[in-house]
């Protein structure tokens, strides 16, 4: 054991004065992350959506009091219309700070804002000019008004075509919240005895009456005389009049006036086709006057159905969009609704930026593996110098040699791996999770796997030349099959269940587990350590079986 530790600590001092591999393993990878996190975008490590995505500043402080509809507030309302559209991606913020600033550094081409008074306002949409509070006229030239509504629009001036297609949008989900609402109310008037008490106001300034509205009452009223002379109680109320007035002639002139009805209904007939007669008759007759509190109650109604029935591929009585144009209604996707968050960090490096969950774990992993070439070109150098030859004349088994070999490789991986979670957290703001415990032990495993791998690719190259050329290939095939160097959520899902075949897979797998689970699984962490280890175990073998340690 005395030699095996002086071996280590040998091969651990020619390691450190080593300043390229120094670079490499400790420098290279930082200066990789910094330049990646700075340069790439937002959505780096996302997968692609090609929805619309509408920027909303939901300030609304809901209904007024007393409201029955609608069941939600406006604002509800109006983001339920959006997320309904399968191809529009509604982001909700948090504050009007947060809003200017995304739009202040063009993080997004415009925020809609919905002011405290949106659903006050809305409800107060109308086609009438009179009520109480005084309705609003939302629609205009362009489509809706939105300072009527209470909607400001904040644009970045830089992106005038994609804040025109989000304004776009956002007019057409208004249009179809706002129309439906004021034609059903609009509808609810029509015919209701306030509406109709206003006609019959309006028709008390037609005076006289128009003789042809009277001449055209001809058959109603002849009706009326027909029904009236007939009916055997009018003839007793005119007998008992007659009566009353002359007892003598009583019965004689209720006969006459029986038996003359057909003479007096065509006199009646005649005057009612005599124009000049009919302007003196009514002469002080207002038209409102036909409109008496009984015929409007009676007429307003069957107004109201008669149009309805009239334009009856619409519903005028609805109060949604669906229901108007009766169709079937679209629902919100929840799915579509998110809150915003952050995820470009901040100052110019952008700290804790999303990109850097990936980028830190993904590079980490990967040059822990690049220890291939510092360790094979210490093992070259061995060969070149004849030290392996004097190490076989020393009481050392082959077995000791190589664990004497192992050990300084081990370290400085786990040391690399550390460092670099350090780095991670100190400059690039990472979060580990809730247990990073985890990851340092996931990383442990690691570095045995990728000591293990350096041993091996040791044991087979015979020159520095091979060195870099089977080490650089190996790590760079390792990093692009396990998704060290694309995000694994962006592989598919075959090529997914391919990279398990390498070992950075599992341990971007593992860490991937711990950072986004509030309580990782032990058993799946524990299951990818396990998997480190055996392939670092099975690389150890391979590189003692293929190690020929008398070159």
């Amino acid at each position: 054991m005395k030699y095996i530790i002086i071996l280590a600590l040998k091969d651990i001092r020619l390691l450190i004065r080593d300043v390229r591999s120094a670079v490499i393993l400790f420098l290279t990878p930082v200066i990789l992350i910094l330049v990646l996190g700075i340069t790439l975008g937002e959505g780096f490590g996302e997968k692609a959506d090609e929805r619309v995505r509408i920027t909303i500043l939901n300030l609304d402080r809901g209904l007024p009091a007393g409201v029955d509809f609608p069941e939600k507030s406006w604002a509800e309302v109006v983001l339920d219309d959006l997320t309904a559209t399968p191809d529009i991606r509604v982001e909700l913020l948090q504050s009007r700070a947060e809003a200017e600033r995304l739009i202040n550094r063009s993080r997004r081409a415009a925020v809609l804002v919905l002011a405290p008074d949106f659903s006050e306002r809305m409800h107060r949409c109308s086609f009438m000019s009179q009520g109480d509070p005084p309705p609003l006229n939302p629609l205009g030239r362009d489509g809706v008004r939105l300072d009527v509504l209470g909607v400001q629009l904040l644009v970045d001036p830089t992106q005038p075509v994609s804040a025109a297609i989000i304004e776009q949008v956002a007019q057409v989900t208004l249009l179809r919240v706002v129309v439906p609402w004021m034609i059903g109310r609009a509808f609810e008037r029509v015919g209701d005895e306030p509406f109709m008490a206003f006609v019959a106001e309006r028709l008390q300034q037609v005076r006289p009456i128009p003789p042809l509205v009277l001449q055209e009452l001809d058959p109603v009223v002849q009706k009326l005389l027909v029904n009236l002379t007939q009916d055997p109680e009018f003839v007793a109320l005119v007998a008992a009049e007659f009566t009353r007035s002359d007892p003598v002639r009583a019965v004689g002139d209720a006969a006459v006036v029986q038996r003359r009805s057909a003479e007096f209904r065509r006199a009646v007939h005649r005057a009612f086709q005599n124009r000049e007669l009919l302007a003196r008759v009514g002469r002080d007759i207002a038209f409102g006057e036909v409109l008496t509190p009984a015929v409007r109650r009676e007429v307003g109604p069957r107004v109201q159905e008669g149009v309805a029935e009239l334009f009856s591929n619409y519903n005028f009585r609805a109060r949604t969009w669906s229901e108007l144009v009766k169709s079937d209604p679209r629902l919100p996707q929840r799915g579509n609704r998110v809150s915003f968050r952050d995820t470009a960090g901040s100052g110019w490096i952008g700290r804790g930026a999303l990109r850097y969950q990936l980028l830190v774990p993904a590079y980490t992993v990967l040059f822990m593996f690049f220890l291939v070439l510092s360790g094979g070109w210490l093992f070259v150098t061995e060969r070149t110098c004849h030290t392996l030859v004097r190490l076989r004349v020393a009481p050392l088994s082959d077995s000791q040699i190589l664990l004497g070999k192992l050990l300084p490789c081990l370290a400085v991986s786990l040391f690399q791996g550390w460092f670099l979670v350090a780095c991670g957290r100190w400059i690039f703001g990472m979060n580990w999770g809730s247990e990073p415990a985890y990851v340092l032990l996931v990383l442990g495993a690691t570095s045995w796997a990728a000591a293990g791998l350096t041993l091996l690719v040791a044991s087979l190259a015979r020159t520095e030349t091979q060195v870099s050329l089977f080490g650089t290939l190996l790590v760079l095939l390792l990093g692009g099959v396990s998704g060290a160097l694309m995000p694994r959520e962006l592989m598919p899902e075959q090529m997914k269940t391919l990279s398990l075949l390498t070992p950075p897979a599992w341990s971007l797998e593992a860490i991937s587990h711990i950072m986004a689970q509030p309580q990782p699984d032990p058993l799946r962490v524990g299951g990818a350590c396990l998997v480190l280890l055996a392939f670092g175990t099975a690389f150890l073998l391979l590189a003692r079986w293929c190690m020929d340690l008398r070159s």
